[in-house]
């Protein structure tokens, strides 16, 4: 038991998913022939770039925001590098809410205007020297409403968990079951909502989380054995998405028995498995949602003779960094 309330269990990930349907996308698993070649296995890439807002959380944006439209609740405050704040915009206009998100000066401007197109209040902070959850915490205080974080949220961790509810079940249609499965880490709450749904459908299958290899905190955390921060927190990496300065509590209370290990990719690493994805698939990933095809571009985990599910996490980037796939 955390501060949060109990992780959530398997229940909960179907519960999600009823609340979803209709409006999440039920995003397409691919198989890619260059990268079995490359890898020696059979690799099946989850295309959440496709799903609703360009990216996985606007499955638990929708799973939270719907409940609490239910329980009568009119104002929601979110902090987001980007994607988690469009999704909890988006889903807010769904279901009639005011949303106010605490995003980054730095975040990418695609992101930011987005989150403005679906109705939210912008508030700006320094990432290096404010707390974004210290802000949060002032703005509920002043102005009322229900903080929904992107991963201390027992059901947002259910909501994610849909993704690789439905990889899993459809690989299974194919008479498979992954051997692995990798998945992009932030903060963690996508990596807990995967490990609810393989202990209950794919016990056998090995978990591993992707980070960026400047913001590896859940690789140092899991080493120690309790939550620690990034060596450095003022550290540059064009994974946006995934710029966690520490795990999230709740996530890391399941993900800490849950992975089997951490691999990591350098910016270089991901640019190239940008242009991979594009050059193969014809399919565009930002750079925090291409972390983990990075990681087995470079062969970590090894998949020679194995089947592996790859979450690809989002698509939205930013022109110039397109541009920087091609340099």
């Amino acid at each position: 038991m955390t501060p949060f309330g109990p992780p959530p269990d398997f229940a909960d990930v179907l519960s999600a998913a009823r609340r979803i349907s209709g409006y999440a996308v039920h995003t397409p698993l691919i198989e890619c022939p260059a990268l079995n070649q490359l890898t020696g296995g059979r690799v099946f890439l989850k295309l959440e770039n496709l799903q609703r807002t360009g990216a996985f959380k606007f499955r638990g944006a929708v799973a939270r925001l719907s409940q609490l439209a239910q329980q009568g609740k009119t104002d929601v405050i979110a902090y987001s590098t980007g994607n988690h704040g469009q999704a909890i915009a988006t889903a807010a206009r769904i279901f009639g809410l005011k949303a106010t998100i605490v995003m980054p000066a730095d975040a990418p401007r695609s992101k930011v205007a987005r989150a403005e197109e679906a109705g939210a209040t912008i508030r700006f902070y320094d990432r290096r020297h404010e707390s974004r959850e210290e802000i949060a915490a002032e703005l509920c205080a002043r102005q009322g409403g229900v903080i929904v974080p992107p991963g201390d949220d027992p059901v947002i961790i259910a909501g994610q968990g849909t993704a690789a509810l439905e990889a899993v079940r459809d690989l299974h249609e194919l008479g498979l079951v992954p051997d692995v499965f990798v998945t992009p880490c932030g903060g963690g709450g996508l990596a807990a909502g995967c490990a609810t749904v393989l202990r209950e459908i794919s016990p056998a299958t090995a978990l591993y989380a992707a980070e960026p290899a400047l913001y590896n905190d859940t690789e140092m955390s899991l080493a120690a054995g309790e939550r620690v921060p990034v060596a450095d927190r003022n550290a540059r990496s064009i994974c946006d998405a995934l710029l966690a300065p520490i795990p999230a509590e709740l996530p890391f209370s399941i993900n800490g028995d849950a992975l089997r290990g951490v691999v990591t990719a350098t910016d270089e690493q991901v640019l190239r498995a940008m242009r991979f994805a594009l050059d193969e698939m014809k399919v565009l990933i930002e750079p925090g949602g291409a972390v983990a095809l990075a990681a087995v571009l470079e062969g970590r985990p090894v998949l020679k003779g194995k089947s592996a599910i790859v979450l690809c996490t989002g698509g939205n980037v930013d022109p110039e960094i397109v541009a920087r796939i091609f340099d």
